[in-house]
């Protein structure tokens, strides 16, 4: 039940690194842009020049969209659980081609994108952001749980293959129950992922 989460961030290296320190040195959830960055550089993240994030493939990948008004996403999300049953989830956003300037997805909306809770579990979201922001879709699958004895894996289906695909809303969500079960869907053509346990 710890959260943290940046949004906006022009030269910050990781910022997932930037949403840990929010979490752990500050009394706030969520900081954005010119806040969030010099927080960050106060607590020793790294900057780098804007030069940095470029990338030619992902260039022409953004041109392509703008003529052909496809929509592509790049998350990536991790589960853990320790051996004492402390959950963690991150998430963190490559971004949504062609999006309005200024937009910020589910992936710093704790609950949207991202939430762990002990006894419950931890569940990272990709996809279409505003259908997860709309139905709160990381709470919805632990609300499921903790107030309606669902499995991590029914609310899962619940949620991803029913509510958001009856909205029409894309993704896909990783996550990992109390007992450190894996749970995976999504909606979509494909979604990589992996697992690994103590074995």
């Amino acid at each position: 039940m710890q959260a943290g989460a940046v949004a906006g961030l022009t030269n910050i290296k990781n910022p997932i690194d930037a949403a840990i320190a929010v979490m752990e040195h500050s009394p706030h959830v969520f900081l954005i842009g010119k806040g969030a960055e010099e927080f960050a550089v106060t607590h020793g993240m790294d900057t780098v020049p804007q030069s940095y994030f470029f990338n030619e493939y992902r260039y022409q990948e953004h041109l392509e969209g703008l003529s052909e008004d496809k929509t592509k996403f790049g998350t990536v999300g991790a589960v853990a659980i320790d051996r004492n049953g402390n959950i963690a989830a991150g998430t963190s956003t490559g971004r949504m081609n062609n999006k309005r300037f200024g937009r910020v997805g589910d992936v710093p909306v704790i609950g949207a994108g991202t939430y762990a809770e002990n006894g419950i579990g931890g569940l990272s979201a990709t996809g279409h952001g505003e259908y997860f922001i709309r139905n709160v879709a990381t709470y919805d699958i632990a609300a499921q749980v903790k107030y309606g004895n669902e499995t991590l894996d029914e609310a899962g289906y619940n949620t991803l293959m029913k509510k958001l695909k009856s909205q029409g809303g894309d993704g896909g969500v990783i996550g990992l129950d109390s007992q450190g079960g894996v749970v995976i869907y999504f909606n979509t053509v494909a979604m990589p992922r992996g697992y690994i346990n103590s074995k």
